[in-house]
């Protein structure tokens, strides 16, 4: 039995906006349960299900931030700064007690001798034979990394939630974490309707076109570090797109198509949906990418996106990828993220509907930076997207003149 399809096309109901769907979407999702232990070579992506915390100290003793000379500064001025270089302590060596009156040699990450209370920089040191000349204004306390100053036993240092990036990994290793848990990979099934579709090296025959959106939506689901499960090409029957619905709710995690999500006689989703499972949100007022199905077959989510190209793409961004992280376990606010950049073009034509044009981001006339817009508005013109390294969101009956400031979410954002 289908739901009361939020945002239809039914007379009367309006189309919801952005914001209404996204709260939705995410209001009907949930993380994934299931966890699995990995190490730290293999989490690069990965997201955390619980917290990485230190079981010791960083640094877990005192040591040097510099090359130079390891002293006790009470001893500068009663020998005029001119101290013996007793001992020399390169990074990894353990160092003896620094007696009084001398100085030790020193490298950036050695632990600094006992009794040693500054580190002085090489470059103002003279040197001559065992002796080292320091200059009596010298700071003291000065290029010493306390014990624990970066991290204390017990802190967490990586949160739950956090898609594990680089930097994320250098940590974990810094503090001996071999192993982490994560949150076991998204499976995403993915397939594209249409009996017009023919896959890449075949020939095209009359009324055919190429699949491009089953290869972008591959490769989107594999951005994001999901496990792929690929329904390939439903033929335009309601038979079919039932079964597919069925196998990747059986197989997935979610499930997401393309095309069949209009209203014409051979676009089945809405129909197959109420056989096999609820539909609860068929359109959103933007352009482009109006046509919006997502519903649920038994516990999967299913998010259907318009058979246009740059459709497909514009609301994979906005739409699905929130959802996925959402159940991949990210924490945080899963809306794209907006920067605020001066328009580099007038707008006289605005929609009544919100739109995403494509845009990438140029240096203006006075030398700062500005949104130049691709020249084509269409929906199936899929250069648009390779040409472009964001998306400008127009307001819905606004024009825009040239150095106003638009939202503008760039692609590296979304998938970085």
């Amino acid at each position: 039995m289908s739901m009361d399809p939020c945002g239809s096309d039914t007379p009367g109901r309006a189309a919801l906006t952005k914001e209404q769907v996204l709260d939705r979407l995410l209001a009907r999702v949930a993380p994934l349960g299931e966890t699995e232990t990995v190490s730290i070579a293999e989490g690069l992506g990965r997201v955390l299900s619980e917290p990485v915390k230190s079981t010791i100290d960083v640094p877990a003793w005192d040591n040097s931030a510099m090359d130079g000379y390891a002293i006790r500064h009470a001893d500068l001025a009663p020998n005029g700064g001119r101290l013996r270089v007793a001992q020399r302590i390169p990074a990894g060596a353990a160092a003896s007690a620094l007696q009084p009156g001398t100085a030790a040699r020193i490298f950036t990450g050695a632990p600094v001798p006992e009794g040693c209370d500054t580190v002085v920089v090489q470059e103002i040191c003279e040197t001559a034979e065992d002796w080292v000349q320091v200059p009596l204004d010298c700071k003291s306390g000065a290029n010493i990394r306390r014990l624990g100053e970066d991290i204390r036993a017990g802190a967490e240092v990586i949160a739950a939630g956090t898609r594990l990036a680089p930097q994320h990994l250098g940590l974990a290793a810094s503090i001996g974490a071999a192993r982490i848990r994560v949150y076991r990979r998204l499976r995403v099934a993915v397939f594209s309707s249409g009996d017009e579709l023919v896959m890449p090296g075949k020939a095209l025959g009359p009324g055919q076109i190429y699949n491009s959106n089953l290869f972008m939506l591959s490769a989107l689901v594999k951005r994001l570090g999901c496990e792929l499960v690929d329904l390939g090409i439903v033929e335009d029957t309601q038979a079919a797109t039932e079964q597919a619905l069925m196998r990747g709710a059986a197989q997935a995690d979610l499930i997401v198509g393309s095309g069949g999500v209009s209203v014409g006689e051979e676009d089945h989703i809405k129909a197959a949906l109420d056989r096999v499972g609820t539909l609860e949100l068929w359109s959103v007022a933007i352009r482009p990418g109006k046509p919006l199905a997502f519903g649920h077959i038994g516990t999967t989510p299913f998010i259907g996106n318009p058979g246009n190209p740059v459709s497909l793409f514009v609301t994979f961004c906005l739409f699905c990828i929130p959802v996925i992280r959402r159940q991949q376990g990210v924490v945080g606010d899963q809306r794209p993220v907006t920067l605020r950049i001066p328009a580099g073009f007038d707008w006289p034509r605005p929609d009544k509907r919100r739109e995403f044009h494509r845009a990438r981001v140029q240096t203006g006339e006075d030398g700062a930076q500005e949104l130049a817009v691709f020249p084509s508005r269409s929906s199936a013109v899929l250069s648009s997207v390779a040409w472009a390294d964001g998306l400008v969101e127009i307001p819905e009956n606004r024009i825009i003149r040239k150095g106003d400031l638009v939202d503008f979410i760039p692609f590296q954002a979304l998938f970085g």
